[in-house]
């Protein structure tokens, strides 16, 4: 496990925002063409008292400066597995208050959808989408709480800037839901 280091994202913005940035942050900073990345959130407060040890190798041991909610990076998620097989597997214990993933898809244009051949299995789309001149490289960072919360970053490849990022709770649904289900019991 590894911490994600602290960002810039505006202190004004909700806790889930801010971690949901500070992952963008740090995804942008190993660069694009990276697998999918699982990160557990955990409240820091918590952490430190409970945890000191694990706190101080994380860096969250300067008081006060530390974001709420703090991203710890898990296992790597196993290359060929469908994501949404690999979402089914997990199981979160009762300390971690909320999950994020961050993830690089290939994105069309609404006004794509109608030129879309028929009858393409799953890879065959998968090419088609590859090969259409108005695709666009995206990364999708998508957090969820517990309590329902839920925030996304979107980033385009060709707008590679943190002041380009669009944030909103309802930018990946999908995504959102697969990773919510990980909480129920």
């Amino acid at each position: 496990m590894s911490n994600v280091s602290p960002g810039g994202p505006p202190m004004a913005a909700s806790p889930l925002t801010r971690a949901v940035l500070e992952i963008d942050e740090y995804a942008s900073g190993l660069g694009w063409d990276q697998p999918a990345r699982l990160f557990a959130l955990v409240d820091t407060a918590q952490l430190r008292a409970q945890e000191p040890g694990l706190a101080a190798q994380l860096g969250l041991d300067d008081g006060d400066a530390a974001a709420p909610l703090t991203p710890v990076e898990q296992d790597e998620i196993p290359s060929g597995t469908p994501l949404d097989e690999f979402l089914g597997t997990i199981a979160w214990p009762d300390a971690v208050a909320g999950c994020a993933l961050t993830v690089e898809r290939l994105m069309l244009p609404p006004s794509a959808e109608t030129s879309v051949p028929e009858g393409l299995d799953e890879a065959g789309l998968a090419r088609w989408v590859a090969a259409h001149p108005d695709r666009q490289e995206v990364r999708m960072t998508v957090a969820v709480l517990r309590d329902g919360a839920r925030e996304s970053a979107l980033r385009l490849r060709e707008k590679d800037s943190a002041t380009e990022v669009l944030t909103g709770g309802d930018l990946v649904p999908g995504l959102a839901e697969a990773l919510s289900a990980t909480f129920e019991a």
